[in-house]
């Protein structure tokens, strides 16, 4: 999961150019991206499109539903979950407890459509509301549908008056980057994925670029994109290296051979347990990008 491409649910053509460009996950959108007038409309394209189309992509789906509070997600669901979708985004996620509600919400619709218990994945927007940022701690043993967690800036300016997210030397600010930094630690917490969130200048592909560096530096193992052409940048930046590659199965085969002890030596540097933790969490990444060690 390193590239998440968001592609609006009621436009046909855009569904259409959004399963081309290799990302890992496409995230149909119900929620910011659909005018309140369309939305029926937008469950309607989005599960004739899926239905029709999933067997001609290798990417996984994700179906971004509007929140709980809005009174649309079960009307989402009751759309989208019958035609099979990989996932569930659920955007301003509030706490832990928000996802153990969807949760619910999808074994029974799952069970009205003939779809596996457990089947549908969760991947929820941790910080898009003060008290989601302050609840990050909470999404640890929330669900076994939990497979990552994510955030958001524009929400959250929103939310806390904030007139921008970004300084004029185009980093976050300190409010930002705080919701950033307890995306990692929730992630790390439960024991999921951390995915950074979007790079709203699809031009600036040298700043996207830095952005992304930064970010697979940090912990975040993928990020969303808003344009098919970041996709490509995505996907390299978050593809480990084959050199790293060979240093991190050179670690962990060191351990084994010395009957996994709490420190190795190799080529005169010293490798302890949190080395190897970092390896096998390298090569676990590899794996899933179809790198073979």
């Amino acid at each position: 999961m390193r590239s998440l491409l968001f592609v609006p649910g009621d436009s046909e053509k855009k569904l259409d150019k959004a399963f081309g460009p290799g990302a890992d996950v496409v995230i149909v959108d119900l929620e910011d991206s659909v005018a309140p007038q369309n939305k029926t409309l937008a469950r309607d394209i989005a599960a004739r499109f899926i239905a029709g189309h999933r067997h001609q992509t290798k990417s996984a789906i994700y179906v971004r539903i509007n929140d709980l509070s809005t009174g649309l997600a079960d009307d989402d669901l009751a759309a989208l979950v019958p035609v099979k979708p990989d996932g569930i985004m659920l955007p301003k996620a509030n706490s832990g407890q928000d996802v153990q509600q969807l949760s619910a919400k999808l074994r029974v619709h799952e069970a009205e459509s003939g779809v596996p218990d457990g089947a549908l994945k969760i991947l929820p927007i941790i910080t898009e509301t003060a008290a989601g940022v302050l609840a990050a701690a909470t999404y640890a043993n929330a669900s076994a549908r939990l497979v990552g967690v994510t955030w958001g800036a524009e929400d959250l300016s929103a939310a806390i008056g904030a007139r921008t997210a970004r300084g004029e030397n185009g980093r976050y600010t300190d409010v930002f980057r705080f919701a950033r930094t307890m995306t990692i630690l929730a992630a790390g917490t439960a024991e999921v994925v951390a995915i950074d969130t979007v790079f709203p200048d699809f031009r600036d592909m040298a700043g996207f670029a830095a952005e992304c560096a930064e970010a697979e530096r940090d912990g975040f193992t993928g990020k969303m994109a808003i344009h098919p052409a970041q996709v490509p940048v995505i996907n390299a930046a978050f593809t480990p290296s084959t050199e790293a590659v060979k240093h991190s199965l050179a670690i962990v085969q060191a351990f084994e051979a010395a009957g996994n002890p709490g420190v190795v030596g190799i080529g005169g540097k010293m490798y302890d347990r949190p080395h190897l933790r970092l390896a096998e969490r390298l090569l676990a990444r590899a794996r899933a990008a179809g790198i073979s060690a």
